[in-house]
């Protein structure tokens, strides 16, 4: 089996913040045009994080984070690595380290362009489609984790 040109790795926020800072601006702030007031909004510290690092630089591609109550966000991959798995592979992660910590179901809020994305794993939308920092996004779930 040939390794992806990325891992996965927990990210810790007290030593991590510069590297999970690095690809947020990129994606949310700098891409998507998020006001920076919006996505820092101090919820990082207790969080848990999750970060894709490329093998052969250590860089950063990638990020993702889950909170107490639940909710996974701050989903993002720099664009060069988009399509690689990435994205799929932060999921993954998230949602087994959820079923191991005994997190009976998940939700999160998903930019409409993902929707797919997340259904493909079995997420559920719910409710009307509205909008957070200027951009389209559906509130979806999922109950049982024991599938993840």
């Amino acid at each position: 089996m040939i390794k992806p040109a990325f891992q996965i790795r927990i990210a810790h926020w007290s030593e991590d913040q510069v590297l999970l800072k690095q690809v947020r601006e990129i994606v949310f702030v700098h891409e998507q045009h998020v006001p920076q007031t919006l996505e820092w909004d101090g919820l990082d510290e207790g969080a848990l994080h999750l970060l894709a690092i490329e093998r052969k630089t250590g860089e950063p591609v990638g990020t993702s984070r889950l909170l107490q109550s639940g909710q996974i966000g701050r989903m993002a991959v720099i664009r060069s690595w988009r399509g690689q798995g990435v994205g799929k592979a932060l999921l993954q992660k998230l949602l087994f380290i959820a079923n191991q910590n005994g997190y009976p179901s998940l939700f999160l809020n998903a930019q409409s362009t993902a929707l797919s994305f997340y259904a493909q794993r079995g997420f559920i939308a719910e409710g009307d489609e509205f909008m957070d920092a200027g951009i389209p996004h559906r509130r979806m779930t999922k109950e049982s984790l024991n599938n993840a």
